[in-house]
């Protein structure tokens, strides 16, 4: 499938919208509400979900203008980069990673409008196509981030 930027701007846009306004809605206890995951993984926290979330958008971002990994993560793997990022963050106040995700998003709209449009265009892509920016961030929306609040009754609230 080819894309145009407009396209990729407006599923990138409505994703971090909605992942935004959840934000928005946490209250201090819910930063550390624990989503759900295997034991075999480390113990993510609703702050830890936004801020593997942020991190792989920034890497997208930064991949698309050409940028290389930070020497730190270079030939790791997901996992071992996802480890990275945890670690990273899982100390850190829940204002630093919303503010994070803030100059993140500004970051990844800033690369997608000045990729020019044969860019977007000019390969097949996968329908989700680029999946950090919305597809990745949905899927933890939903599963982390929406679930753990859904079971503390705090969904609807």
């Amino acid at each position: 499938m080819r894309h145009t930027r407009r396209e990729v701007m407006e599923r990138t846009r409505r994703e971090y919208g909605r992942l935004d306004r959840l934000v928005r809605r946490l209250q201090p206890a819910d930063w550390r509400r624990r989503v759900p995951r295997p034991e075999t993984r480390d113990p993510w926290t609703v702050k830890d979900a936004l801020a593997h979330v942020t991190y792989w958008k920034e890497h997208s971002a930064r991949a698309f203008r050409g940028e290389p990994r930070p020497p730190e993560l270079r030939g790791l793997t997901v996992d071992a980069i996802n480890a990275i990022v945890y670690r990273r963050w899982r100390a850190r106040a829940p204002a630093e990673v919303v503010d994070y995700h803030r100059r993140t998003h500004a970051e990844v709209m800033r690369t997608l409008r000045e990729k020019p449009q044969a860019w977007f265009s000019a390969k097949e892509h996968q329908p989700g196509w680029p999946g950090d920016f919305d597809g990745h961030s949905a899927v933890h929306r939903v599963k982390d981030l929406e679930a753990a609040l859904e079971r503390s009754g705090r969904l609807d609230a």
